[in-house]
């Protein structure tokens, strides 16, 4: 049960949630790392997720109708263990709607869904090293430190496109 004054429900977003979406994502850029995400390549990315299952999928958590939060999960295959991974991203909560149960809902509805689909190996995702409440959070939900790093290289979107040549 979810220890919360609210009643919180759980969906998968639709195309009706994208705007929604767009602005959570929009809001968790800058309040985690101070960044302005470009609103096209947002708006087209959300997009993509909505329309192609193999991308992944969003939920969305909701109080009194309105929605208040929300998550996206990807895939990961693992052929260590013949299955899948399931990678939480794009969390947001509304400020107003923090502290109150809604991350752990959209987190029982995954695990649930997770171990129902029967091929998901675990789940996973990453958080900042200085987010230490958000690391707490995970942590009173049963997750632990996986004691990998993440490296990463990033490219930017217009480094990919086609060059006459």
């Amino acid at each position: 049960m979810i220890d919360s004054p609210h009643n919180i429900t759980v969906r998968a977003a639709g195309e009706l949630d994208a705007d929604t979406i767009v602005a959570f994502n929009a809001a968790m850029a800058r309040e985690t790392e101070d960044k302005e995400l470009d609103p096209e390549a947002l708006r087209a990315g959300v997009a993509a997720v909505l329309h192609r299952a193999d991308l992944g999928f969003y939920l969305v958590a909701e109080i009194d109708g309105g929605v208040c939060g929300q998550l996206m999960i990807t895939t990961e295959w693992s052929d260590w263990r013949n299955g899948f991974f399931w990678w939480v991203q794009s969390v947001y909560v509304k400020p107003g709607f923090r502290r109150q149960g809604v991350y752990r809902a959209l987190y029982q509805h995954v695990s649930a869904a997770a171990l129902a689909q029967g091929d998901v190996r675990g789940i996973r995702l990453y958080v900042a090293k200085d987010n230490l409440p958000a690391q707490k959070v995970y942590q009173r939900l049963g997750m632990a430190d996986s004691g990998y790093n993440l490296y990463e290289v990033e490219f930017d979107a217009a480094e990919h496109q086609t060059r006459p040549g």
